[in-house]
């Protein structure tokens, strides 16, 4: 779609990455860093300020203490974080459940493990004011002797729902006294927006103990392209996925680590972040309220849905290439993130926006989107 965008000059509201850049302060620092020398290989698992800095900020939000040493790896990015934890812990034959719609680097990475990815549906909003939520009792009936990993999303995209406590019980309850393990992909927790607040797998001793919980600076500090993330596991699962982590990438680059790491230590630099995008999020919705697509609600992310039935009948995907070469803005299907795009059960007519954008390029695409 991003590709499509380019070749007919469309308003790209597609992909997810912000069009904005960074803090100037962390730009400067990382310059800091390569003029000290920090451009050789740094130690494998992350150096040593930037796995301190995430370790204090995983236990003053979440109350859950990780060793920097043995319990925190910096990765390349939260996508080698999940290929990582995927390849460590699952086998041959063994069962993934996979909760659709879903990031779709979770089944490739199940598969080339030799494993098995068992996907369950997320039950679909049936009006503007919910969210997509996990079936639960789906999820139990999807487990079996073969299950060794669940992956769970939220901040989850594409949908922006938020995992609730009451989501937290019901997990608990499911992998207690099994051997399940848990990956959690929580790229988004500093995206959620009031009044609700991010629950971390981290804040549950029961569930920390058998999960990798896996962020993402990119996201946070609007710097996707440097592909900087972190994975927290209890030590036994940290040594497995570091053997993964060493042969994948080995290390990440050393000056973002050491800047990141000053930069982090000002708790402002993230905790800040939702108001920001909050401040978007309505902007986006405000005007999609003013033509005929039906923004839906949006707790976490910078993503949100729209319904579009009240201008078209076509699947998703034919209703984002209409959309893009007939009127120049970009969205993505929310159908591409399941396992059979052109299944109807993929389809609910909907499409996910990115308003991680400047206001002065969401302004642009609402005025397009007005006219339809």
């Amino acid at each position: 779609m991003s590709k499509m965008a380019q070749d007919h000059q469309a308003i790209n509201l597609g992909q997810g990455f912000p069009d904005f850049n960074t803090d100037p302060k962390l730009i400067n620092l990382v310059n800091e860093a390569m003029l000290k020398g920090y451009n050789q290989y740094p130690y494998m698992p992350g150096v040593e300020p930037l796995r301190q800095a995430i370790a204090h900020k995983v236990s003053a939000l979440y109350q859950h203490h990780y060793n920097p040493e043995t319990e925190i790896t910096v990765t390349s990015g939260a996508t080698e974080a999940l290929m990582a934890a995927i390849l460590s812990s699952v086998h041959s034959g063994e069962e993934v459940i996979v909760i659709d719609p879903s990031y779709d680097s979770y089944v490739p990475a199940i598969q080339l493990a030799g494993g098995v990815p068992i996907r369950v549906n997320m039950s679909a909003p049936k009006d503007p004011t919910e969210t997509f939520t996990i079936d639960w009792d789906q999820i139990e009936s999807a487990i079996s002797s073969k299950t060794r990993l669940i992956i769970l999303n939220s901040p989850h995209n594409p949908t922006g729902a938020v995992l609730t406590e009451s989501d937290l019980d019901r997990l608990e309850a499911l992998v207690n006294g099994t051997d399940i393990l848990i990956v959690s992909d929580e790229v988004y927790e500093h995206i959620v927006f009031s009044p609700l607040k991010h629950i971390s797998l981290a804040s549950r001793p029961a569930l920390a103990d058998r999960c990798f919980v896996i962020s993402s600076f990119g996201k946070t500090t609007h710097t996707t392209g440097w592909k900087i993330g972190y994975c927290c596991a209890p030590v036994e699962m940290t040594k497995e996925f570091r053997k993964v982590h060493q042969f994948l990438v080995f290390t990440v680059p050393s000056p973002f680590q050491y800047a990141l790491a000053e930069y982090t230590s000002d708790a402002a630099t993230y905790l800040n972040l939702s108001s920001f995008y909050e401040a978007k999020r309505d902007r986006l919705a405000q005007g999609l309220a003013k033509s005929r697509f039906k923004p839906f609600s949006c707790p976490g992310t910078f993503f949100m849905l729209a319904d579009y039935s009240e201008i078209s009948d076509m699947d998703e995907a034919n209703f984002t290439i209409w959309l893009t070469k007939t009127h120049g803005v970009t969205v993505i299907p929310v159908s591409a993130f399941y396992s059979n795009p052109s299944d109807p059960s993929s389809n609910h007519q909907l499409v996910r926006f990115c308003f991680a954008k400047t206001d002065e390029m969401l302004d642009m695409a609402i005025d397009k989107l007005i006219n339809i």
